[in-house]
């Protein structure tokens, strides 16, 4: 297939550069900001191989045109860009941007009206089937299960919890009827027993961890645990190719990676 990546000098853009290239794809378009130090560098540069002669530059239309779709792993700003000239040479999108404003999340819907997207904060296919596997649970268990939320990421991550660990925090409020349930995050000193109306929520940052999240759904007498491990970056990569491979017969429309699990 001919694919492209918008954010290609980034840890998520090399990752898939390295996986389209272990899948025999060809790159057709390199994506990236003008502040960026490799902008105007041939893209085989990245990965020493010099058989990739394509200059990386600013999102444009002909580049677009000669591939059937973009991996886009970089800005909200930069993805509206992506958005508004993929609508208008028909190439397909793979989204794994997050931190977008409910405006902008409605130009995507809008997008996917006229080209297929494919758009998921988290790529990894077993992260993805965790979040199903807690939906079943939630709304298997009732309220006397006690729900707990660990995530563990490396010590240079800025925020917390993760966005992982939220979509998991709405997947139990919306099938356990937890809606109103509020969110603690951490405990310490005297702080009365625990409510059957809360989440528990704690995040854990150092070293190099790639990426850690159980959910623990514990009542008297039991305590069941759905955890994924990631051990390496790769596999949001190679989930990221693997959704624009998904995308190649379909058509327009807005997908997420649970279609490609066949939830």
């Amino acid at each position: 297939m001919n694919i492209g990546i918008c954010g290609i000098s980034g840890r998520m853009g090399l990752s898939i550069f390295n996986i389209l290239k272990e899948k025999n794809h060809n790159l057709t378009a390199a994506f990236d900001a003008k502040s960026s130090p490799n902008f105007g560098k041939l893209a085989g540069e990245l990965i020493n191989d010099s058989n990739y002669d394509l200059k990386i530059s600013d999102i444009n239309s002909t580049d677009l045109s000669n591939s059937f779709g973009v991996i886009d792993f970089s800005s909200p700003a930069a993805t509206m860009k992506l958005i508004e000239e993929s609508v208008k040479v028909g190439s397909a999108l793979v989204i794994g941007t997050t931190g977008f404003s409910e405006e902008e999340l409605l130009k995507i819907d809008e997008a996917s009206k006229q080209i297929p997207i494919l758009f998921s904060p988290n790529m990894s296919l077993g992260v993805n089937l965790l979040f199903k596997l807690t939906e079943i649970a939630a709304q298997a268990l009732d309220k006397s299960y006690d729900v707990e939320i660990f995530e563990a990421h490396h010590k240079l991550k800025k925020d917390a919890p993760s966005g992982t660990a939220k979509r998991l925090i709405e997947a139990v409020r919306q099938m356990q009827g937890l809606r109103d349930a509020k969110e603690v995050h951490g405990r310490e000193g005297l702080i009365g027993e625990r409510s059957d109306n809360e989440i528990g929520v704690m995040t854990m940052r150092a070293g190099d961890i790639v990426g850690e999240h159980t959910v623990f759904f514990t009542a008297m007498g039991e305590r069941i645990e759905l955890t994924h491990r990631a051990t390496n970056r790769d596999i949001f990569a190679r989930g990221a190719v693997t959704a624009m491979e998904f995308l190649s017969d379909k058509k327009n429309g807005l997908y997420s990676t649970y279609d490609l699990l066949g939830f």
